[in-house]
């Protein structure tokens, strides 16, 4: 299944070129589901080839997934929390597995780690889609929104455009090694999450004492 679509995409950006990968890639970053498994790896294998060209892979990829996040971005400032969390009620949104509970539960991702949280967020499967609804809810500082947003992406496309362009031919070690570095992006993040959490409460506790 995974080489049949692989196989299917490389066609597809044979004819489309890297256009083909923003117009995926915006539609992967928004709010329809769409994985970036199977858009940039083929991409990067092609590459490999010598069919494209590696970096204009990744550039592609990030442009697409800035795109995909300002249209989440704008839809939630421009909407409000009422209208989003109405629509997410509905049938049309749930097919597009989005609900309730996943805009909560990214908003409180958000809140809990700021403006870093559009950066964590690009590089964790299943976040990088919505965490930039509540960024547009929170009105977020734009200039910061597309950094973070572009840095995380750079990264993700980065490792995503590795994968292909090394074990495109490979299903099994694609996957072998997609699983465990998405793993070990998780954990070393979690880490730096925690670190940063147990330094901002040292610098409270600091500055209450000097008070």
């Amino acid at each position: 299944m995974f080489s049949a679509i692989a196989t299917f995409f490389m066609d597809r950006f044979k004819d489309m070129g890297y256009t083909g990968i923003i117009v995926l890639m915006t539609i992967e970053s928004s709010f329809i589901p769409f994985p970036s498994e199977i858009v940039i790896p083929p991409a990067a294998y092609l590459a490999s080839k010598g069919d494209m060209n590696f970096f204009l892979v990744i550039l592609s990829g990030v442009v697409g997934s800035i795109l995909g996040a300002l249209v989440n971005y704008y839809l939630a400032l421009y909407l409000g929390r009422a209208v989003i969390y109405k629509l997410a009620d509905t049938k049309i949104m749930h097919l597009m597995m989005i609900d309730k509970n996943k805009i909560q539960q990214s908003e409180e991702y958000f809140r809990k780690y700021g403006n870093m949280s559009t950066f964590i967020g690009r590089l964790i499967p299943a976040v990088r889609q919505l965490i930039s609804i509540p960024a547009g809810l929170a009105k977020m500082n734009m200039k910061m929104f597309l950094f973070y947003t572009a840095i995380g992406s750079a990264i993700w496309n980065t490792i995503l455009a590795l994968l292909g362009y090394y074990f495109g031919e490979n299903e099994q070690l694609f996957k072998q090694y997609y699983s465990e570095i998405k793993y070990i992006i998780i954990f070393l993040f979690a880490s730096l999450i925690i670190f940063l959490a147990f330094k901002a409460y040292k610098n409270k506790k600091k500055k209450q004492i000097n008070e």
